[in-house]
């Protein structure tokens, strides 16, 4: 697995190097009052357990959490926690490559973060992961989204968190 992640990352090293490059036009997430809105309805929408924002900062290997609800609830104490971007799982690291190459990763969720684990503590098996913007090469930020099983219609899921990724863009 360990090895399986090293190649996936050096074989998209071009993608993470652009990426990193590209800070002089980096986009930015939208503010948490512009965010709220877009982060509830997409969650009703997909009937999703709960929500995560990350901001990312690729140069210096961070996410910090921006948005955290759970059945209706935000989670204030998750929010301005910064920890890793690229981590011990393999799955995550591989999760965040995906993105950066402008897909939307979905998988059975293992918690590897504190933030993680709060994710597990309310439910949430299985995870989708969008970046924000849904462009290649501008990595803002991801939207991740928890569900207590795989949704039945995973298509539909990826273009509505598409949609969302793009709205919740600056």
């Amino acid at each position: 697995t360990i090895a399986f992640a090293g190649y996936f990352a050096w074989d998209s090293r071009q993608v993470i190097l652009a990426a990193i490059k590209s800070n002089s036009s980096m986009p930015q997430l939208k503010d948490h009052d512009q965010l709220l809105p877009l982060a509830n309805d997409l969650v009703k929408d997909v009937k999703a357990v709960g929500i995560l924002v990350h901001k990312v900062n690729l140069a210096t290997n961070s996410r910090t959490t921006v948005l955290a609800i759970a059945n209706g609830e935000r989670n204030h104490k998750l929010e301005g926690l910064t920890v890793s971007l690229f981590a011990a799982s393999p799955e995550r690291n591989a999760d965040v490559v995906s993105m950066l190459n402008n897909e939307v990763a979905c998988h059975p969720f293992s918690a590897s973060s504190p933030v993680g684990e709060w994710a597990k503590s309310v439910g949430v098996t299985f995870m989708c992961r969008a970046s924000i913007p849904n462009e290649i090469g501008k990595f803002a930020g991801y939207v991740a989204v928890g569900f207590k099983e795989m949704p039945r219609d995973l298509i539909s899921v990826k273009t509505r968190m598409i949609l969302a990724a793009t709205e919740m863009d600056k």
